[in-house]
């Protein structure tokens, strides 16, 4: 995607061909900060502090982060190490483990002296294959926004309301839940992106607003709560928000905060989509909100914020009363009779096991 005209993914290879290169999330939307990382531990550290998030840019991160464990040591018990380290680092997003099990299935296969050039091999095909995804899924997606906009007056904007972050900076480039809204806009569809603010890691107002403004979309950040009252007044067209795990069921988990979207979108009418690559479903499980884990993040998180002073630096201050106990649950799970459809590669399915399983038969069989 584009960063004012100079396009960049969200991760690459240095020009050495070894070290892996990052753009460092925690630090927007003030300052745009590329990140080196030489060793497996840094991987890790990038996936667990969220210099990197978003399900399938974690699940390319940790393939990048085996193939650095590969160069220093390419043994069996470094592989198997360096898998296990990487799969404790976030356990809500399930690309992770995908994409550890599949370097893990392959390499074990290969000799030790050709593992690291096999390993390097292997993570750049993940990314390549995110991105291929991600247009289709866009291509997809922008076809239930063009046929919005033939109910609309000439020139008139699909609003389209979105949560957290699904856009390319959460994936290798295009995005999911963005990549819809990329393809309307540079086609030439006037589309308006409500950007919930998406508290309390502000991944929409930091992020969403950020990459939204550097390609030109129009779009207005909200307050988390503003969503359901611009519902009720007519002013969202349709949600799409992205996911970091669907049952085969067609449950999805999100970002906190997704399931009262869904819920207000359900009582006003308004389709409410989920964009999603193949790898972000668990043909596992079936009952989200029972099997899924949620992932509890640092009660600092809620209880401090950073922000731009008007001085022009950057501070860290507290926003909750001194001795309050903070709760951090970072994902929730909308249950599949929520779910209008989910934009998928594949095409836009029904949220239920029967089309999810027609879309993607050869997961089916590999999970049984």
């Amino acid at each position: 995607m584009n960063v004012d005209g100079e396009k960049y993914r969200t991760i690459w290879l240095a020009d050495n061909g070894v070290t892996v290169e990052i753009i460092d999330q925690t630090k927007f939307p003030f300052t745009f900060e590329t990140v080196q990382l030489r060793t497996m531990a840094q991987a890790a550290h990038a996936i667990r502090v969220m210099q990197v998030r978003g399900a399938p840019l974690i699940g390319a991160t940790a393939a990048y982060g085996v193939a650095l464990a590969m160069h220093e040591d390419p043994s069996d018990v470094s592989l198997l190490a360096a898998c296990t380290v990487l799969l404790e680092t976030r356990p809500t997003a399930i690309n992770l483990n995908w994409a550890l099990e599949r370097c893990r299935k392959s390499l074990i296969k290969v000799p030790p002296q050709n593992r690291a050039e096999a390993a390097y091999a292997l993570a750049n095909e993940i990314c390549d294959e995110d991105i291929a995804i991600n247009l289709s899924i866009g291509m997809h997606g922008m076809e239930l926004i063009a046929a919005l906009a033939k109910t609309k007056r000439p020139g008139e904007p699909i609003n389209i309301l979105t949560h957290c972050n699904a856009g390319w900076l959460a994936t290798v480039d295009w995005g999911t839940a963005t990549a819809p809204i990329y393809m309307a806009h540079d086609g030439g569809i006037p589309v308006h992106v409500w950007v919930d603010e998406t508290r309390p890691r502000n991944q929409g107002a930091f992020l969403t607003a950020w990459e939204l403004g550097h390609h030109g979309v129009p779009h207005t950040v909200i307050a988390d709560n503003a969503g359901g009252h611009l519902m009720q007044h007519g002013e969202v067209d349709i949600v799409i928000t992205g996911t970091d795990r669907t049952t085969a069921t067609g449950d999805v988990c999100n970002k906190i905060g997704t399931y009262l979207k869904a819920l207000a979108a359900k009582d006003n009418n308004v389709p409410f989509y989920v964009a999603l690559p193949s790898p972000t479903i668990d043909f596992s499980l079936s009952d989200g909100v029972r099997d899924i884990p949620i992932e509890e993040r640092n009660g600092d998180e809620v209880s401090w914020i950073t922000g731009r002073m008007a001085s022009g630096a950057l501070e860290t201050v507290q926003i909750v009363a001194e001795g309050s106990e903070v709760g951090n649950p970072a994902f929730d799970v909308t249950p599949a009779h929520l779910v209008t459809g989910l934009i998928t590669e594949r095409g836009v399915l029904d949220a239920n096991r029967q089309a999810i399983a027609h879309a993607f038969p050869e997961r089916v069989k590999k999970s049984a």
